[in-house]
């Protein structure tokens, strides 16, 4: 039996490779120098396609692999990948939700105490000698007791809210539809639940229905004692204007892991001292990306086995 083509358009960590070694033949695009020669190479034999779902894959790749049956995306967003034009084309589109879940909602936990605590700023007093020299660091926030509003309580977000429960605050959450049985307080408008929050956290996707949803408008709600938390993609809020928030303390300080064009994090991001600043590091744990490799890979295996797949997108 001819092993079916498999196309891997980004970097892809070793399980991944490893696991399908034997059964399929895998072409790697993001090695390429000559891409586009590469495509019209491979392109008429790709049956499976493997993406970052942030990353994601161009149509215009898409339209050159005529045999493609299905992407196999890596990452619980998808925005970097068109799902209209897959379900148009006929292409079976799956994710790794779930498996990150608990990594995700961890890393934010962490930011959360780090901003609270200022945890790097009190490492570098330690480092430096300071507490010897100059005395005892000073007085910092809590969480316990504060009020935080979630946007986008999905399967991160709800992990997010009960970590945040077990750390005595008070959890509220914006979404366009109230969640029947979620036992916190729903806001239909992001600036009146960022009102009403001490700490307020993105975890929305990606996408033009999410871009720039958090304004000038809306960090004015959050207030001067309000602390601005993005675990979701970058490109969902207006940059410039948190940078601004942050400079003129119109908002308390940010705790980010994404960024809207990364991996370039703006100078005057790095510059100020009310921030925490986390490398798109959310999943970035061994035992969380093999988990999220291995379902790559089952996915795209139970699809050429003749299986539904695990965690369809469309």
């Amino acid at each position: 039996m001819t092993k079916p083509d498999i196309l891997i358009v980004t970097p892809m960590q070793a399980s991944i490779h490893q696991a399908l070694a034997d059964g399929y033949t895998l072409h790697t695009l993001h090695d390429k120098d000559d891409k586009a020669g590469f495509i019209a190479e491979v392109g008429p034999k790709i049956r499976g396609a493997i993406i970052n779902g942030g990353a994601g894959v161009k149509n215009e790749v898409l339209d050159a692999l005529p045999k493609l049956e299905m992407i196999s995306s890596f990452g619980v967003g998808y925005d970097g990948l068109d799902v209209d034009y897959c379900t148009a084309r006929g292409l079976k589109a799956t994710f790794t939700p779930d498996v990150l879940n608990d990594a995700m909602a961890e890393i934010t936990l962490g930011l959360m105490i780090g901003l609270a605590r200022k945890l790097p700023q009190a490492d570098r007093y330690t480092r430096e000698g300071l507490w010897e020299s100059k005395g005892p660091y000073g007085l910092t926030a809590e969480l316990t007791g504060k009020t935080v509003g979630i946007a986008g309580l999905g399967r991160v977000g709800k992990e997010i809210a009960a970590r945040c429960q077990a750390f005595k605050m008070q959890v509220v959450y914006f979404g366009r539809t109230k969640q029947d049985f979620v036992p916190y307080p729903h806001y239909s408008s992001l600036t009146a639940m960022a009102k009403d929050v001490d700490w307020l956290m993105n975890v929305m996707p990606g996408g033009a229905a999410t871009a720039k949803m958090f304004n000038a408008e809306v960090f004015d709600a959050l207030g001067p004692d309000g602390f601005f938390v993005n675990v979701g993609r970058g490109t969902t809020a207006d940059e410039p204007a948190l940078i601004k928030a942050l400079q003129e303390k119109r908002i308390a300080g940010a705790a980010l892991d994404v960024f809207e064009k990364e991996p370039h994090v703006p100078p005057a991001l790095l510059a100020l001292d009310n921030v925490v600043l986390s490398p798109h590091q959310g999943s970035a744990t061994e035992k969380t990306r093999w988990m999220m490799g291995d379902l790559v890979v089952r996915n795209l295996k139970a699809w050429f086995e003749g299986r539904p797949v695990l965690t369809p997108i469309n």
